[in-house]
């Protein structure tokens, strides 16, 4: 079986190695490409000849499905799938694997990190600090007793939870139809009881017909004048013109975004928030860490190997 990386999955040469050596072993052949680009004519021609190919976050749209009828898999290493045209990998019979699971604890690492950045002004205090200044103006808030609403509990909605819990905070969930862990306490309620009850609100959902614009205007009025809102899930789930207008206008005191309606790199015309100091703002960096590369990697071997011998893991198509 032919096995084609067409993007570069962010671990060492040894790793790489390492990942040949276990495809090869198991009677494959695996090509790696040494770096991304994302035009229709490359993907095609990279993947050309492959029974699976390997891709991180580009777009895989379906003009590419369409031109490579030969290929049976397609190897997500990332969590979400809204960059994989699903519908033509289904009318093609091309099967589908994600790599959940493997930035859990990275994305919950960094929610945590950007609610404490937000609270405790650490960004902004950097510059200040730097130039002789102070603290005057810019004390923050604990994050101990503080509510916070997760919208989406899957599994890094119930991490993020467990270190929310940690932290000492109260913890509301609109999401009715998961299994709770007991341990953590989550009070159920609405959605709108929780935009107006929670200081914080971070969002774990993932991108879907439900979910694009599920934070808009009127969400926003919602909350509190004091609130923070966290979205370390995909951009369009916040309407970010209605975000940015939130902040400018003091309808709500913060945010912390690491998603974007358009990916990074950020230009003041793609984003309205770039100019705002009350946004801490990430270049979708959440599920980034070298530990989770290593899991990436890890679990597409995986899934490629699970696949290949009728034991299938984490098929989505």
């Amino acid at each position: 079986m032919n096995i084609h990386v067409i993007e570069p999955l962010a671990v060492s040469d040894e790793k790489m190695k390492e990942m040949s050596r276990t495809l090869e072993e198991a009677g494959h052949r695996i090509m790696f490409f040494p770096d991304r680009k994302t035009d229709i004519s490359t993907i095609v021609e990279r993947s050309h000849g492959a029974d699976v190919v390997v891709i991180a976050n580009m777009p895989f749209p379906a003009e590419a499905v369409a031109a490579l009828p030969d290929m049976k898999l397609l190897a997500v290493a990332f969590t979400g799938l809204d960059h994989v045209a699903m519908d033509a990998c289904r009318d093609h019979g091309v099967a589908v694997c994600n790599a959940s699971g493997y930035s859990t604890i990275s994305v919950s690492e960094l929610t945590l990190a950007l609610i404490i950045d937000v609270l405790r002004n650490v960004t902004r205090l950097d510059p200040v600090t730097r130039a002789g200044g102070t603290k005057d103006g810019l004390v923050g808030f604990d994050l101990a007793g503080k509510t916070v609403g997760i919208i989406g509990l899957g599994a890094i909605g119930t991490y993020t939870a467990r270190l929310l819990k940690a932290f000492g905070c109260r913890l509301l969930s609109p999401d009715r139809g998961k299994s709770v862990p007991a341990d953590l306490e989550i009070e159920l309620c609405s959605m709108e009881e929780l935009l107006k009850n929670s200081d914080i609100v971070t969002l774990h959902c993932p991108l879907n017909e439900n979910t694009r614009g599920l934070i808009g205007t009127a969400e926003l009025e919602m909350m509190k004048e004091s609130a923070v809102l966290i979205n370390c899930a995909r951009g369009p789930v916040v309407d970010e013109t209605a975000l940015a207008e939130a902040l400018k206008g003091g309808k709500i005191a913060g945010a912390g975004v690491d998603v974007y309606t358009v990916e990074p790199p950020l230009k003041p015309e793609s984003s309205p928030l770039l100019d705002l100091e009350n946004a801490v703002l990430t270049p979708h960096v959440a599920f980034a860490t070298r530990e989770a590369f290593i899991r990436r990697a890890d679990i597409v071997v995986d899934n490629i190997l699970g696949w290949a011998t009728g034991h299938p893991k984490k098929i989505k198509g």
